[in-house]
């Protein structure tokens, strides 16, 4: 098998598209290479969806149709990213093989018709994805074009649960594995509790219905991590042997879905991370709160790619309005709009860009998911729009490559409460609606933000680097992540914790001591009485120190304090438990620990932001208003630092310039009072 690591950076920023030869007519396809030249593309997506285009009838392959398009691509000069198509298997194999097919948790079968209808563990599917995989990496192993390999297509997207009876028998022998005994199967699921212990392995499934429809919430973690390994088994199945077939070409996938690790699959089978980002999302799903950031929030999913892989591809860049004939309904993005969003991915660790798509669909589902071309195929604004960000990247593009963002601050998350709050609503609520909060206080604050996941092999070291770390509601903690939470704290850092920390060990059982558990110690509070705030229950208010009255979200934890290190910054001023601490700093070595009692708003994170001293890198050179984003990249063991300013505002925004900068994209000289055009980006070397 071929060594993981295969290079998947060139010499110059890439911009592409996604395209679909098989779709149109080949007629069109010299003409659109050459249009695509002129825009300054330079690399194309294929063949994701194009399973029985390459094997039309059990057994036999058939490659003429891809051979002219991806060699009259090369003419052009174009790249080819080719896909395993293992996302859409053909009608002729879902019916002889309907063993491969998903099914509900209630046992209904997916049937043939859209997409991601299949699950990843029936043993016949494995074989006849290993088949075609095969195929592809030896039909196109030595094309001059073809440089890289995408992985399926946005593997756990549409659906993220898999119950078909392939599941069940491979969930069994995933636990037996796991677990060794039954013994210690029905330890970790608590399996006394409700009389459910089991004494033969047939009798173990996962998940099924229930009279409440509530299941085992301990069976239902492990249910979520068997899905996730599941996922990451069927990519490792197609990167081993494109690595051993193609060794000259890279490997990903795209897209970062539910019930699916996507750092343990980049650590395993990918060489780097490719993400979908569709801004216009946040039209139909908004983050909650007042003053959402809509589009911008974005930002927040392209930190969470960057985590996987600190540099990153962008298979499908938003390029026109989205839409399913029966769902998500976008609207179109606005002139200048889709330039920033192209930027802000560049911003957040992008090293190449592809739009989806090239054409909009003129059939199936996606008629109305449209492409940077309409149906008609005449120029539009959007196609303006792309070349215009082509000739800035053929001309600055090179100089971003390899640089990578910079933040002093990191956001925690981690997979198994992400998993477990989807079942348990005391805690999983809290931590979007606390993220929400506390990112748009930090945007608006123009502070850099990672988003870090604590994961089994995190070390101190990549924590270290961070001024401060957010981590709002681990249910789950386990003592090994508590020892090094106390570690990074204790070494000078610093770490702001929110209600319904700590209570829970690994298998999602509660601990039998006070909260919040193994992390009692550093934060110097134990948890005296807490309660969750009803639907005719007012909010809390919370009295700080500095004389503010702030309202607080959602939940209660009431404070004691137990550490002569600790201080109390705000206390609970309405409701019975008024004159409670509900804000707690605790030195512990060199660091400072914040326990806070409440879920965050924006206005509480904005208030600790105060109490933190946190200020903006760009304030010794910049005055910037809410809307505009500031990134700042950073290219490591030189000084070259680059800023890049992102106006969100529907209108043009003023921007104070304190010292003078050029903005690389216009080369135009920025200095004192700047009016900022709506979406208008700039890039500035610092």
């Amino acid at each position: 098998m071929a060594t993981k690591g295969q290079d998947w950076r060139t010499e110059q920023f890439r911009l592409g598209v996604c395209y679909y030869p098989e779709q149109w007519p080949e007629n069109l396809w010299e003409d659109d290479y050459r249009r695509m030249k002129e825009l300054g593309l330079s690399v194309v997506r294929v063949a994701e969806f194009a399973w029985s285009i390459f094997e039309p009838e059990e057994g036999r392959f058939e490659f003429d149709l891809f051979d002219r398009a991806i060699d009259l691509a090369h003419q052009y000069g174009l790249l080819v990213i080719m896909s395993t198509p293992t996302a859409t298997p053909p009608a002729w194999l879902t019916a002889k093989y309907p063993e491969v097919l998903n099914a509900k948790q209630d046992g209904t079968v997916y049937q043939h018709g859209q997409r991601r209808h299949f699950n990843y563990n029936a043993p016949i599917y494995h074989e006849l994805c290993a088949r075609v995989v095969t195929q592809l990496a030896e039909h196109y192993k030595n094309h001059p074009a073809v440089v890289g390999w995408q992985i399926d297509n946005e593997l756990n997207c549409e659906v993220n649960t898999f119950y078909s009876k392939a599941d069940h028998t491979a969930f069994r022998v995933w636990l037996q594995e796991k677990y060794g005994s039954l013994d210690a199967l029905n330890q970790a699921w608590g399996a006394v509790f409700w009389n459910q212990t089991y004494s033969d392995w047939s009798q173990v499934h996962l998940t099924r219905p229930t009279p409440t429809n509530s299941p085992n919430p301990h069976q239902a973690l492990d249910e979520k991590r068997f899905f996730s390994d599941s996922a990451i088994f069927f990519a490792k199945l197609q990167s081993d042997i494109l690595r051993e077939k193609a060794p000259n070409h890279w490997v990903t996938t795209n897209g970062m879905f539910g019930h699916l690790d996507s750092h343990q699959m980049m650590d395993e089978s990918l060489d780097v991370f490719a993400y979908d980002s569709y801004p216009n999302f946040s039209t139909i799903l908004p983050d909650k709160g007042d003053r959402p950031l809509l589009d911008r929030k974005w930002s927040l999913n392209l930190s969470a790619a960057r985590d996987v892989s600190p540099n990153f591809i962008i298979m499908e860049q938003q390029a026109g309005p989205g839409g399913w004939v029966n769902r998500i309904e976008m609207p179109s993005p606005k002139p200048g709009q889709m330039r920033l969003w192209t930027y802000q991915s560049i911003a957040h660790g992008a090293d190449m860009v592809l739009y989806f798509r090239w054409r909009t669909a003129t059939k199936g589902t996606e008629i109305y998911w449209h492409g940077l071309n309409d149906y008609h195929n005449r120029p539009n604004r959007r196609l303006e729009e792309a070349a215009r960000v082509g000739e800035e990247l053929n001309r600055i593009g090179a100089q971003l490559l390899g640089t990578t963002y910079q933040a002093d601050v990191a956001i925690l998350k981690d997979y198994d409460n992400e998993w477990d709050g989807e079942l348990d609503v005391w805690h999983g609520p809290l931590t979007g609606r606390s993220i929400s909060g506390w990112f748009k206080a930090l945007q608006r604050h123009h502070i850099p933000t990672d988003t870090k996941y604590m994961r089994s092999s995190t070390t101190l070291a990549e924590l270290a680097k961070y001024r401060l770390l957010i981590y709002p509601h681990p249910a789950i903690m386990p003592t090994s992540t508590a020892a090094l939470l106390s570690k990074y704290v204790e070494g000078g850092g610093t770490l702001v914790l929110g209600c319904r920390s700590g209570y829970k060990d690994a298998t999602g059982q509660c601990y039998m001591q006070p909260f919040p558990g193994p992390l009692a110690e550093l934060c110097g509070i134990e948890v005296e009485d807490f309660t969750l705030v009803g639907p005719f229950q007012q909010l809390p208010d919370i009295s700080w120190q500095t004389g503010a009255v702030l309202q607080g979200d959602a939940f209660v934890d009431i404070l004691h304090v137990t550490s002569d290190n600790a201080e109390i910054l705000a206390s609970y001023a309405s409701d019975y438990y008024a004159g409670k601490p509900a804000l707690v700093r605790n030195k512990y070595g060199m660091g400072n620990a914040y326990y806070y009692g409440s879920a965050f708003t924006e206005e509480a994170a904005g208030a600790l932001i105060a109490e933190l001293g946190l200020v903006s890198p760009a304030a010794k050179w910049a005055e910037l208003p809410e809307d505009v984003e500031l990134a700042i990249r950073v290219q490591e063991g030189t000084d070259k630092r680059y800023a890049i300013l992102m106006n969100y505002g529907h209108e043009e925004r003023m921007i104070t310039f304190l010292t003078p900068k050029r903005d690389m994209l216009t080369d135009t000289d920025l200095h004192g009072l700047v009016m900022m055009k709506a979406f208008d980006v700039y890039v500035i070397e610092i």
